[in-house]
């Protein structure tokens, strides 16, 4: 399944980005609200903003948002940072 969002040309000349941005920018900003609100893992809101890890890491903290760090996620990097010694 997939959906097409129609919003109006007087909404869309409103908003504050350049024409060819638009699209990229709202599916980005989607993407960090849904995942904000637990809606979306990383990697899905990742997939849908079509941005790598640490560029979707960065606009987290860009908008003030938690990143959602699980105890698993912690044990892996305490291991990873162990074995690099």
């Amino acid at each position: 399944m997939s959906l097409t969002v129609t919003i109006s040309d007087e909404i869309l000349g409103t908003i504050k980005f350049p024409r060819e941005q638009i699209e990229s920018e709202l599916t980005k900003e989607i993407a960090f609200t849904l995942y904000a609100r637990g809606m979306l893992s990383m990697g899905a809101a990742r997939r849908l903003a079509n941005m790598n890890k640490w560029s979707f890491i960065e606009g987290l903290a860009e908008r003030g948002i938690t990143r959602h760090y699980y105890d698993s996620e912690a044990d892996e990097d305490i291991s990873y940072a162990r074995s690099c010694k």
